[in-house]
């Protein structure tokens, strides 16, 4: 197969699909398929990988969806499939509808939700709440064109049974459209990062006598890194907070920290480089993902197959991932008080955090990259008749 993939985000930036695109570029190529991608990326030229990139880069919403349409619609035409990984991604799918290809959409997000939540047009509602309540006329106009770009696609891919779910339930897709593809695990295993915690604290300058949480994440409100810095206010002095990413609200919850005097125990780190992320995630002594909404989160199962202990919020794709009191524990993410008596929990009890470390990696093979990946390339050789015999 010759097959296109569009992705929001690529290397350097963070973010899932920045994860997962490239991971299933290397595997379609490696299975003797042809590949290209075009990326929303801050690297202008992405070089070192075994298929074209594209990069599209502008601080324009509004320029890099009009590029990234024409460069769909060029790309398209020597393409057999095109495999859109975009929640806003009506110009993308236009393109390949204009090319008269086949389009299969990754599901990551209810974007009609995503972005009313950014713009404010649903009051600050979940994406459950936001599920079973009519608004304005932007967010109808926004839930209609979603409508409109899914019904040109030729097939649905969900990462998540819990997205998959609002799909069919709540804007009518035929379930036989929608198929759950859980993300896969794309880094290193367990065996494979031979540094202690003390090893990686001392690669990354790290302080010996701290304890510190980790959290990995795009710097977006619906992330609730607030939460987890107001969970350290009645935590002992010795426990820090690392966080990794950036975005929209950094400055606010820099500004947080300094208001309730943790400015001293809080370190945004920015946009860390892929290679070290396994350094963190092992100097760690828990990971934390407190967000109000996640698909299905690369960075859990990342975390989960290095073997550090996870405290995640209970909503949406999390409990998919984190069975609460086996392989971790579930929060509210909008209590930060239950969120401090998780984290005090973990740090007090070795034994426990040693045990949901090892029942996270008893459950790493539902995520594994060659069974994931092999079912997405299934589902992109069933809309290429022609290429049916590769797979």
């Amino acid at each position: 197969m010759r097959v296109l993939i569009t992705t929001p985000v690529f290397p350097p930036d963070l973010g899932g699909p920045a994860v997962y695109v490239p991971s299933l570029g290397r595997f379609l190529a490696e299975r003797g398929h042809t590949v290209e991608v075009i990326a929303f990326c801050s690297d202008p030229e992405p070089k070192g990988w075994p298929f074209k990139v594209t990069a599209i880069a502008s601080k324009s919403n509004a320029v890099r969806y009009l590029r990234a349409f024409f460069a769909v619609l060029k790309a398209a035409g020597s393409t057999d499939v095109v495999y859109v990984n975009e929640h806003l991604a009506l110009l993308h799918v236009l393109a390949a509808k204009l090319r008269g290809k086949p389009v299969m959409i990754r599901i990551m997000v209810d974007g009609a939700w995503e972005i009313a939540h950014r713009k404010g047009w649903c009051g600050g509602d979940d994406i459950v709440t936001f599920q079973s309540k009519q608004y304005g006329a932007k967010v109808r106009l926004t839930r209609a064109l979603q409508r409109l770009w899914w019904s040109w696609s030729a097939h649905i891919v969900a990462c998540s049974d819990f997205l998959r779910s609002i799909l069919v339930a709540n804007y009518g897709v035929a379930p036989g459209k929608v198929q759950r593809i859980f993300n896969a695990h794309h880094g290193p295993q367990f065996e494979d990062v031979r540094e202690s915690q003390a090893d990686a604290r001392a690669q990354l300058g790290l302080e010996t006598d701290k304890r510190y949480l980790l959290t990995i994440c795009r710097l977006m409100v619906w992330k609730r890194v607030d939460g987890i810095i107001e969970s350290l206010q009645k935590l002992p002095e010795d426990v820090h907070l690392l966080v990794a990413g950036d975005g929209d609200m950094q400055a606010e919850w820099t500004a947080l920290a300094a208001r309730l005097g943790l400015a001293h125990r809080v370190r945004f780190l920015g946009n860390v480089p892929h290679a070290q992320i396994p350094l963190y995630i092992r100097a760690a002594d828990i990971f934390i993902l407190n967000s109000e909404y996640e698909g299905l989160s690369h960075t859990l199962l990342e975390v989960m197959n290095l073997g550090t202990p996870i405290i995640a919020s209970n909503v949406c794709g999390n409990p998919e991932v984190i069975a609460n009191g086996e392989n971790g524990l579930l929060v509210d993410p909008r209590r930060p008080d239950l969120l401090q008596t998780a984290i005090g929990r973990l740090l007090a009890d070795p034994k426990m955090a040693r045990r949901f470390a090892q029942a996270g990696l008893a459950r790493r093979d539902m995520f594994r990259r060659d069974r994931t990946f092999s079912e997405v390339e299934r589902a992109l050789a069933r809309l290429v008749p022609a290429a049916g015999d590769e797979v």
